[in-house]
């Protein structure tokens, strides 16, 4: 511990000496190229989620910060502004077309709740898009003027490092500019993976970086891929009457519980989505008519197929951004296999003073709020407010498929693994929501898990929920889980009824016991 101080006094000192030295040589020559070189308390480079909630945080906290952020176009050429995935390509425009195709459900319910609606009834994808890309530009606008508010000096620059103490920011019009900082944050993010192995993938595929900022609709569309972003693209473009199929190699949704998977993607089957499973592709090319032909494999009998398609959306995974930012030239160290950051639990990299938080970091859930609560706290423990870590245990998250999955702490898997399937418990229900019942819709697919220890209190592992408004009913249950809720306590819990979160409350059914755990009233 001793040497590791040492060597970061030497860091110190030596940061010290060259900022001296250069703002010196500012001073003494003012119209000399080094006039450009500028000095912060923190620089941030990456404007999304994780990178503004640090940069605001430390402002406030009396920090001078800046923030650097620039997008590259995807090779589709689709540009947007400041906020990161999240705001832009990610889960606000999600969210917002998913609420577009679950409106198109609920139209077609009204007749059974005494509505006269006129069928049959058409989606402007245009006026959809544009609606969506407004409320967009609007949050982009947003992020702007807090920036200003609270003092952080924004430069829309591509930065790299120079040292581990400086960065060198490239403008659009190739004009650079040198900034140093005491402290560094990398907060860049990642971008779809395309697979540019596969013929015509980059030429005539398009990504998520894309699919929300289409002017015109994708028309009938091949979703490549079984992540969370595969299926919820797939599940909101048939939502609003598009069709459209999954191309899938293996497992849906890996990561989460495996048999919550299942039933979501049974779920998209039932309602139009088409699956076309163990297969991969091989080329895309355009015909004559503008059309894409589709070639592919499947991997268990080994024939080859095709079909025509007007667009194919890549959804087969994300890479971090980190190999134009000269990481070597700080000694930072990634990850070899997925380049992501190496580091700590203070977010710390390979060098005590540059720390990365969100996605871009190696061992970190690619979600936004984490990304925001690790940025602020770094931000107070930067500041001296704080020496409290993030927690990313048993953090929730929603996949917001048309039926929505909603889940926190361990899948069933997970919870054998690491307990023994001697030591844990799992209750679970089929439900009905009384939304459901008026319109007659199916519910096969509604279910709940709660996986537990088996001894008793019985602590509770992992609360898994698909069904409607999954996300509201799982954040406050995160909180229960977060706390060390036991069995028993949401068991003595009272439900609010008439409601689909009550249906946890009512867990009585475990799946060692054998018996039907269809929910039957009260």
């Amino acid at each position: 511990m001793a040497a590791l101080a040492a060597a970061r006094r030497g860091t110190d000192s030596r940061f010290r000496w060259r900022t001296l030295a250069l703002a010196g040589r500012v001073r003494g020559a003012a119209r000399g190229a080094a006039a450009g070189q500028q000095y912060y308390d923190l620089l941030v480079i990456g404007g999304g989620s994780g990178g503004l909630a640090c940069a605001k945080e430390a402002a406030q906290l009396g920090k001078k910060v800046a923030v650097l952020d620039y997008v590259d176009p995807s090779p589709r050429g689709t540009r947007w502004g400041l906020g990161g995935t999240c705001v832009n390509v990610g889960c606000i425009p999600k969210k917002l077309m998913h609420q577009a195709a679950l409106l198109g459900g609920m139209i077609q319910d009204a007749p059974h709740y005494g509505w006269e609606v006129i069928q049959p009834v058409q989606h402007d994808w245009r006026k959809m898009a544009e609606a969506v890309q407004n409320h967009v530009k609007s949050l982009n606008w947003g992020h702007l003027v807090q920036l200003r508010d609270r003092k952080v000096k924004y430069f829309n620059i591509k930065a790299s490092f120079v040292n581990e103490h400086t960065v060198c920011g490239v403008t659009k019009d190739g004009k650079e500019t040198l900034l140093s900082a005491e402290h560094i944050i990398i907060a860049t993010g990642g971008r779809p993976r395309y697979p540019t192995h596969i013929k015509g993938a980059l030429e005539y595929g398009l990504t998520s970086d894309d699919i929300f900022w289409l002017k015109e609709s994708p028309g009938k569309t091949l979703v490549v891929g079984a992540s969370y972003v595969a299926l919820e693209c797939a599940g909101f473009l048939t939502g609003i009457g598009l069709d459209t199929t999954i191309m899938m190699r293996s497992i849906p949704l890996r990561g989460f519980d495996q048999q919550m998977s299942s039933l979501v993607m049974e779920y998209m089957e039932s309602h139009g989505t088409r699956f076309l499973r163990g297969c991969t592709p091989s080329s895309v090319g355009r015909l004559l008519d503008g059309q894409l032909q589709v070639t592919w494999k499947d991997e268990v009998s080994g024939k080859e197929d095709k079909s025509i398609f007007n667009t194919v959306l890549w959804a087969i995974g994300r890479v971090p951004e980190t190999k134009i930012l000269n990481l070597e030239k700080a000694g930072v160290k990634t990850n070899p296999n997925n380049h992501k950051i190496l580091v700590d639990a203070r977010e710390a990299t390979t060098v005590p003073h540059i720390y990365a938080i969100g996605d871009v970091a190696e061992g970190r859930p690619e979600l936004t709020p984490t990304a925001i609560m690790a940025g602020k706290l770094l931000a107070q423990r930067l500041c001296g407010q704080s020496s409290v870590l993030m927690d990313y245990n048993n953090v929730p998250t929603t996949v917001f498929t048309p039926l929505e999955y909603g889940c926190v702490g361990l899948s069933e898997e997970e919870a054998v693994a690491r307990h023994g399937e001697e030591h844990v418990e799992v209750y679970h229900a089929y439900y009905k929501p009384l939304e459901f019942t008026v319109a007659e819709r199916d519910a096969s697919q509604c279910y709940i898990k709660m996986v537990c220890l088996r001894e008793p209190p019985q602590l509770v592992l992992g609360l898994h929920f698909l069904g409607p408004s999954a996300g509201e009913v799982t954040q406050g249950f995160a909180l229960g889980i977060k706390c060390g809720a036991s069995y028993a306590q949401v068991m003595q819990t009272v439900g609010i009824h008439p409601t689909c979160a009550e249906e946890i409350a009512k867990l009585r059914i475990s799946k060692r016991s054998g018996l039907d755990p269809t929910m039957t009233g009260c």
